[in-house]
This record gives structure tokens, sequence and C-alpha cells, in this order.
């Protein structure tokens, strides 16, 4: 009687531990996720490249320039409220937290992005779903067009376990949330160069 009440306790403790640290593994993942913690243990950290993405815009350079930086450094569009948020600005340089669906969660990253205008743009990791990111926009002044060049590198902890994770459910979608905000930039930047265009060709004698 007294070993089967044991073992019923020892189950039942099992359970509960059991309960306690998955219910603590979910609230941990979700505060990653959502970048309200950084998982930095600096333990077998693996790297990943990110890109290369590659956009041709019909654009000149400056103005591409400006439709990148436009958001960080001057009126943020309407549309952008929800996702980007400036917290500290200089002259050459911000702080400043994305806002990006990730499955059921909106991750919340925080960067520096630092300008070289008209020809690079970078942003540094500070905060976020991994430990480490450094990526960087490349403009390349062509013909009456302007070449966009994305790179980065991201870094995860945890050995083999990390290096799946970041393959598989991280470097994909990151790709992918860069390569959207091109085609955005590169719409906006041609919509903006033809509307010049035209004003230029009203104006003409």
């Amino acid at each position: 009687m007294e070993i089967g009440t044991g073992v019923r306790r020892a189950a039942a403790f099992a359970a509960g531990a059991g309960t306690a640290l998955a219910v603590a593994g979910g609230w941990l993942y979700s505060r990653v996720v959502r970048g309200d913690a950084t998982l930095d243990l600096r333990w077998r950290r693996s790297f990943h490249a990110l890109g290369p993405i590659v956009v041709t815009v019909a654009a000149p350079r400056e103005l591409v320039f400006e439709q990148i930086s436009a958001p960080y450094l001057g009126r943020q569009p309407a549309e952008l409220r929800d996702k980007l948020e400036v917290i500290e600005a200089g002259s050459d340089m911000v702080l400043a937290a994305h806002h990006t669906p990730y499955g059921p969660f909106t991750v919340r990253t925080v960067e520096t992005v630092r300008f070289e205008p008209p020809e690079r743009v970078h942003f540094r990791h500070v905060r976020g779903l991994v430990p480490h990111v450094v990526e960087r926009f490349e403009l390349t002044e062509l013909e009456g067009a302007t070449r966009i060049e994305y790179t980065g590198e991201l870094g995860v902890d945890l050995g083999i376990l990390g290096r799946e994770w970041a393959r598989r459910f991280v470097v994909p979608p990151w790709n992918d949330v860069v390569a959207r905000s091109l085609a955005q930039t590169k719409a906006g930047a041609e919509g903006r160069s033809a509307a010049r265009a035209r004003r230029g060709g009203r104006q003409a004698p």
C-alpha cells in the first residue's frame, strides 16, 4: 500500500514537473520569438548567410537611397507605423524596432541602421529573435537604373539544434521578408521616378 502510494506520488510529481517545464518552455519560446528576450549564450554558435538578393530598380540611385532611408530619417508613411518604430535618430544612424509577422507571433527586432548615402545601408542586430545579425544593402548606379544587392549574416547558438532551426525556420522566412521589402522599395522608387519624369515633360518648353 505504501509502495503504491509512493509510486502514485512520484508519478504525480513527475507529471506536475513536466507540465511546469512545458509551460515555462512555451513562455520562453514565445518571449524569444517575439523578440522580448534573446538567447545569447555564445555557446557553439553557427553562422548562416542571408541573401544574396539582387533587385534592379528603374530609378536613379539617389532616389532609391531616399526611398530606403526616408522611413528612418524623415516622415514615416502611414502604412509603416505598425511595422517600424524609430527609437532614437541621429544624422546618419538610427536605433529602430521592426515588427514582423512570424507564424502566430509578431517578432520585434531592435537594430541600429547606419546610412552611407547614396551607396550603402547597414543593419546591426541589437535584440530579437537571434543573438547576431548583420545586414547590408549595396546600391550600384547603372545606366538609367540602380542595382540593389542585399547580403547578411545570421548567428545562432546551441550547436546542431540551433543550426537546424536557423536553416529551416529562420533564414528562409528572413530572406522572404527582405525580398518583399525590396519589391516594395522597387515599386515605390519606380513610381516616384516616373512621376518626376512626367512632371519634367510637362514643364519642358
